[in-house]
This record gives C-alpha cells, structure tokens and sequence, in this order.
C-alpha cells in the first residue's frame, strides 16, 4: 500500500513495526539512526515517517529539520513516535512539521490507523494541488512553496495545510476545534491551543500577509475575504 520509513533505535519495537507494517501490506525501509534515516529518505523518498525522538546519533528533532529543509523530503508526512507525551512535546513536534505524535508505550493498531489517516489525508490533497495567488500572498501546494511579496517563505507541512485550509474557507470563521480536526486529524491528542500556536508562528512567518488571517474573540479564525491590504484598516487582531 505504501512505502514507509522507519527510524527507531529499540530493536524490539523495530523488529514488531516491521513485522506490522509488512502484514499491512507496506513496504518497510528501517534504521536506528538519524543520518541513515535522513540518506534513506532523500534516496527513496517514502510515503510516511515513523521517527522516534531519541536516536544514538542524533536527536530526532534534527531529522524533523533536516527533512522539512529538503525539497526531496519536505513534503513527506512525520509520524514522531516518543517517550515523551507531555503536550509541550507534541506542540514541539508539530512546530518541527510532524503531522502526528503517538506516545509510548502504544496500540500496534492504533498506530496502524493513525498511519492509514495520515496517508489517506495525503493522497486526497494530492489531485487537488494547485498554485494560489491572493494578493501579495501566492502559496504552491504541489511544491510546497509559499512567497509574501515575492520572497519566499518557509513553512513546515502543517503551517502549510493550516494556510490552505484558512484561504479555502476565506471570509468564514472557523472554530479552533474545526482546525483541529480538518488540519490535524481528529485522532490526534492536543489540545486547541496547539491551533493558537501554530496560527501565531504561521502570521509571524507571513510578515504583513499575516493580516490576512484574523481572530474572531471567542471562536477562531477567519482568512480576509478581500486581498487588499489597506493601511488604513484596523491590523488584525493578533492575539490568540
């Protein structure tokens, strides 16, 4: 069904993921270490990430960057598997550009599901890839790419599917909970701040197209209906 990476250091957890995922009927490329990880990626890109945080060489938080820096491998879904199940870990994660986080010790079929959401949120998005321009703001989707002003800005695949998710329902507030479930996923475990977080990095990283995305006090957020950018408006409200 798929081909998915698997960079884990506990031969044990390997070896049942392995056993697992093959039974699933994906294919499985496996390593203990950060770096191999990172070659078997750029080498033969695979559809999905299984990462853990604490690898021998280096830690896991340096892959997520090392990926998400790549344009062979940005695009690349990350599932961090980790010890560490406090919600600064996964808010941490997600800023990285995981698209999930699952806690150990785990359900194999739990992992299992999250990992079919995953990829089946990734090939829906997939027909639908296009080039936007709205304003001084022009986001491609296929290539992962996003400039304001015609400088290029980077964003990990979450801020992106956050930004595209905001521009499509443009002018129509949407609640924090419903961010949650459309950009996230409905499985995963954090909290609504987390969409606070992510909207307040992404505005920072926008620069003035930021303003295009505003916050409606007591429900969400609401992407402007109108391109125009006009300094006499009220700037948008920037707290979360």
């Amino acid at each position: 069904m798929a081909r998915i990476l698997v960079i884990e250091d506990e031969p044990a957890l390997l070896k049942v993921l392995d056993y697992n995922l093959r039974q699933a009927g994906h294919e499985v490329l496996a390593t203990g270490h950060g770096e191999e990880g990172i070659r078997k990626a750029r080498e033969t890109p695979p559809d999905l990430v299984l990462l853990d945080m604490m690898l021998p060489d280096m830690p896991g938080t340096e892959v997520c960057r090392a990926l998400q820096r790549s344009d062979a491998t940005r695009r690349i879904p990350v599932i961090i598997v980790s010890a560490r199940g406090d919600e600064v870990d996964r808010v941490v994660g997600f800023e990285l550009g995981a698209v999930d986080y699952v806690v150990k010790p785990f359900s194999v079929r739990e992992l299992l599901l999250r990992i079919q959401a995953v990829l089946r949120r990734s090939r829906v998005a997939a027909p639908t890839a296009r080039c936007i321009e709205f304003g001084c703001l022009r986001m491609d989707e296929e290539a992962h790419r996003v400039w304001v002003d015609d400088q290029e800005v980077e964003l990990t695949l979450l801020e992106l599917k956050l930004l595209l998710a905001l521009h499509e329902s443009r002018d129509r507030v949407q609640s924090r909970s419903a961010l949650l479930e459309g950009v996230w996923g409905a499985d995963v475990n954090v909290t609504t701040r987390t969409v606070d977080t992510h909207v307040k990095r992404l505005r920072d990283k926008l620069g003035r197209a930021g303003d295009y995305i505003e916050t409606v006090r007591g429900i969400g957020y609401r992407f402007a209906g109108s391109p125009d950018l006009d300094p006499s408006r009220p700037r948008a409200v920037r707290e979360a």
